[in-house]
């Protein structure tokens, strides 16, 4: 008897099954300037008329060990939320407009329906960042990876006019820092947070937790916040003063603001502006875990900031609150020297 490619453990009809599927989760993404659908072999996607020299702008990642908590609880419809969202809110922090995403799914053997609930939540964040489903890639890998897991990877490109891209060299002394509330975690800091929940603190992830209101499984789920649209609104609404943005991913803030600063300047945040949503309290509580490491593994409640021009600090709060996000003055830049870089980040309480 001959061998199939099935014998060897890839399903081709499986996979053609998934792409239909696909074909009519990414329908509903499709914008104006979007060519051909899923099923070519390239997407095809023209660059928006009307915009002054027009810079493309590209970015990458991917769900990390949040995977994890998604094999363990059988819930695969958010993941893909927070695939899109960590590539396409690295993208809008120099001022671009979401174009479209890429996605790759890969596993040891394709479960149709794992792959359908993880392409929904896809199309589900695109349509939430005003972007195209425009293509990916299923890959079957037999003996790769452990039986009923996957791994995640998206593309996201935008685009902005060269003169109005964000890059931090406006970012002076006396300008003002707005924080963004995150959702939890987002993507960052799971493979922490799972060793506290599941080894220092015994608890699996159906256990309900009475100060999370939720169980394990479902805080740890809780998808990340895409801020495309709120920052579009605030761009549109302060323009020029608006200085530069900042995605809080790994590393936290003092991490990640640095990196749209000028040298010599840093920020001092008041750490009592905003409330840190409880799982970061069960964490530290949990651990426990030391203050410092907190702040360099996590966002504590503070997915994006946006540095303004002090004059603009009010009307960008109230834009950004009108768009349906938390956000307040939380703080703002000052001369810090030649120092650490994560020492450019300073909290007064």
């Amino acid at each position: 008897m001959s061998v199939t490619y099935r014998d060897a453990g890839v399903d081709i009809d499986a996979g053609d099954a998934l792409v239909e599927r696909i074909k009519r989760l990414a329908a509903p993404t499709r914008t104006p300037h979007v060519l051909e659908g899923i099923g070519g072999f390239a997407g095809l996607c023209s660059v928006p008329g009307g915009l002054q020299d027009p810079v493309l702008v590209s970015g990458t990642d991917g769900v990390g060990t949040k995977l994890k908590v998604a094999f363990a609880t059988g819930v695969h419809d958010t993941v893909g939320i927070d695939l899109v969202a960590m590539c396409v809110n690295d993208i809008i922090t120099v001022g671009a407009r979401p174009l479209f995403f890429l996605d790759y799914f890969a596993t040891g053997k394709l479960d149709v329906d794992v792959g359908e609930a993880v392409v929904r939540g896809i199309a589900d964040g695109c349509k939430q960042a005003g972007c195209a489903l425009l293509g990916g890639e299923t890959a079957e890998l037999p003996s790769m990876y452990a039986d009923g897991e996957y791994d995640l990877a998206g593309f996201a490109v935008g685009v902005v006019e060269r003169a109005k891209l964000l890059d931090g060299k406006r970012v002076a002394a006396g300008d003002v820092v707005i924080g963004v509330a995150s959702s939890g975690l987002h993507s960052n800091g799971y493979s922490l947070a799972r060793r506290v929940f599941e080894r220092e603190m015994a608890l699996g992830m159906d256990a309900r937790v009475a100060e999370l209101g939720s169980t394990v499984g479902e805080v740890l789920l809780t998808p990340t916040r895409i801020y495309a649209r709120a920052v579009a609104e605030l761009l549109g609404a302060c323009g020029e003063e608006v200085r530069a943005l900042s995605h809080i991913t790994g590393g936290g803030l003092p991490g990640n603001v640095p990196r749209v600063l000028p040298e010599g300047l840093g920020v001092r945040l008041d750490a009592t502006s905003w409330e840190r949503p409880a799982v970061f309290r069960v964490i530290a509580a949990g651990g426990p875990v030391e203050e410092a490491e907190m702040r360099r593994t996590f966002n504590l409640g503070v997915g994006l900031i946006a540095v303004v021009h002090r004059d603009a600090a009010d009307r960008a709060v109230e834009t950004l609150q009108r768009a349906g996000e938390t956000a307040w003055v939380a703080g703002e830049v000052l001369p810090v020297g030649d120092v650490a870089f994560e020492e450019r980040v300073r909290f007064a309480s």
